[in-house]
């Protein structure tokens, strides 16, 4: 197959990058590089030093003999969109191509708008080249189970059967959007369901759970590793745990603690979106798969960092700072994930074992991870 994805350089799109091509997949991407920027704009960096994409795509020739193609370019101008897509006709476009944090677009105005305007018109500008120039390529899209909230009945998956004065219909599942980015995501899934309604597209939305990992098999050489963030911003609860761990500072579970969401390791998060890949929806359809393994809660996942820490030498406590956040701290939360089990999906990355493997990793980047130490206690508050 003939894979384009949008945000090569990021932490899932690299990773996913070379694990296609290795399944012997023609991988093309394309980034504009502003990861990088936005978080050195807020006085962070990667744990893991990540090489430029040249170097990167070098190494990827040298390590496994196998080529990757790159083009540098912003989603938000729909001559360069269209322009690759009608070059190479992808059977598949994954769509990492997004401003992909909750806490930046909640800094200010300016945050703000950048995420809507990043996120929203370089999705418009797919679907309309797709239906211009390639209509029969499927759109693999990155979401969010943050799409959902926490509503207190279960969350299927995409869409539900309700019942109101006597009728019945089957709907999309209403969307609570947590912040901007979420709100993003929100906007998104509703253009593409109306894009492949009007147009007979097809797409697959992805609700993803929190990925978590330093590295997959693909990464046997250093120059290969994705990128790794650990900061108030863009660190994600696990992979910020891990990393307070390694230089002694205390795990922080925001407010009670008791938030729980769906999880996944990042070489699982592969299985699953190749599965998606290699598995497409028919013409005309729009199709929903909640992408994670478990479910915890975020006392719980600093609970087993902790555990795991021990065993490995490192002793660190776990404190609670203000929630910065507008969100239920106690709620239910039962979203059900069948739709990828049934394509085949195991998953064969456990927790503690991973948890294993992130400690060994990050122990190389101590150094840069203690340069940063400053960036570990949150400053971006959802009120003010």
């Amino acid at each position: 197959m003939k894979v384009l994805i949008a945000g090569m350089d990021g932490y899932l799109g690299w990773t996913l990058s070379m694990y296609l091509t290795n399944r012997g997949h023609k991988v093309v991407g394309v980034d504009n590089f502003s990861r990088r920027k936005n978080v050195k704009e807020i006085g962070s960096w990667s744990a893991t030093p990540i090489r430029n994409m040249d170097e990167r795509t070098k190494a990827f020739k040298e390590v496994h003999g196998k080529n990757i193609e790159f083009y540098e370019g912003d989603l938000r101008e729909y001559h360069f969109v269209r322009g690759i897509i009608k070059k190479y006709k992808p059977d598949t476009i994954v769509h990492f191509g997004e401003q992909p944090c909750a806490p930046y677009s909640m800094i200010d105005v300016d945050h703000a708008l950048f995420t809507m305007t990043n996120n929203i018109v370089g999705t418009m500008n797919i679907l309309y080249a797709m239906h211009q120039v390639s209509p029969h390529t499927h759109l693999l899209k990155l979401g969010t189970m943050g799409e959902y909230g926490t509503p207190n009945i279960d969350i299927p998956e995409g869409f539900f059967e309700i019942e109101y004065k006597g009728r019945k219909d089957k709907l999309p599942f209403p969307r609570q959007a947590g912040s901007w980015y979420h709100q993003t995501k929100v906007h998104d899934t509703d253009n593409i369901m109306f894009a492949c309604k009007i147009w007979d597209l097809r797409s697959t939305d992805i609700m993803q759970g929190v990925v978590y990992g330093t590295r997959t098999d693909d990464m046997i050489d250093e120059r290969l590793l994705t990128r790794f963030d650990f900061d108030e911003v863009w660190g994600t609860a696990l992979n910020r745990f891990c990393a307070q761990a390694i230089i002694g500072h205390p795990l922080t579970p925001y407010g009670l603690g008791e938030q729980k969401r769906g999880f996944l390791a990042l070489r699982d998060s592969m299985q699953c979106l190749t599965i998606a890949t290699e598995n497409p929806p028919d013409k005309g359809e729009y199709r929903v798969f909640n992408q994670f393994d478990e479910t915890y809660t975020i006392n719980e996942l600093a609970e087993t960092v902790q555990k795991v820490g021990k065993k490995l030498g490192y002793d660190v406590g776990i404190q609670h700072p203000e929630n910065p956040r507008v969100e239920a701290e106690k709620h239910y939360y039962n979203p059900h994930h069948e739709k990828l089990y049934k394509l085949g999906f195991k998953p064969v990355h456990p927790l503690e074992k991973e948890l294993k493997i992130m400690f060994k990793d990050l122990e190389k980047f101590k150094d840069r991870i203690l340069a940063k130490k400053e960036r570990i206690m949150p400053t971006v508050y959802w009120r003010k």
